[in-house]
């Protein structure tokens, strides 16, 4: 038997498997069972769905990450697909995904949320409710959306990098797009104006680095 696999089983875990059941059938004959995977579980069963180590995920399987942190994603991909898993593309039924839209493998597209037209996102993309990706905008791979982020048009986003809930990028221009770097944070409800160097933490309206407490 095959196994479509749920990758995490905390509470983003539960509301892709809400998704799941809005979208998913398995085939009549039950030869795809739905079925949690973590590293260690603590539990048989989560939301009456079973719950297994993720040692048992094998070939042929299909699996969804339900983990916001993007380096962790990666990990799990790159050591799932070795194994010939396969990355399942998620999509709620009112995602909606507009005209000259490549998409890596692994996305994901939670309820309301838009991919408008003419851009590109790379693999194992999270767009949590009621976000947005404008117009030419580039997304790197492994990058998550928050809740409510508002990408405007003429973003590029780097790999690994994390907008938080309520984010709003400003649009940026085919000559001068606006540029957010690899494995940045882009913190809760901030306003982005400038481009963000990669690694750094930005926070606020409009958005600046976080400041550290001195000695860290």
């Amino acid at each position: 038997m095959t196994r479509l696999w749920i990758i995490g089983a905390g509470g983003f875990g539960a509301e892709v498997l809400g998704t799941l059941r809005s979208t998913w059938r398995p085939g009549g004959d039950g030869a795809v069972e739905l079925a949690f995977a973590v590293d260690d579980p603590d539990a048989d069963s989560f939301l009456g769905v079973p719950v297994h180590p993720l040692g048992d995920v094998a070939a042929g399987d299909s699996f969804v990450i339900a983990i916001g942190a993007g380096a962790v994603r990666r990990r799990l991909h790159q050591t799932l697909t070795a194994r010939g898993a396969l990355p399942f593309e998620l999509t709620a039924p009112t995602a909606v995904i507009g005209h000259q839209v490549f998409t890596g493998e692994g996305l994901l597209l939670s309820d309301f949320t838009m991919l408008t037209g003419d851009l590109r996102v790379g693999a194992q993309f999270q767009c949590n409710i009621y976000s947005y990706v404008a117009h030419n905008c580039v997304i790197g791979d492994y990058v998550t959306f928050a809740p409510r982020v508002c990408c405007n048009g003429n973003v590029h986003i780097d790999d690994d990098a994390y907008i938080g809930t309520g984010a709003v990028l400003r649009q940026g221009t085919a000559e001068k797009p606006l540029r957010i770097g690899k494995g940045a944070t882009v913190g809760m409800g901030a306003v982005v104006t400038k481009d963000v160097p990669e690694g750094a933490v930005v926070v606020g309206n409009p958005a600046r680095p976080l400041e550290r407490p001195s000695g860290s």
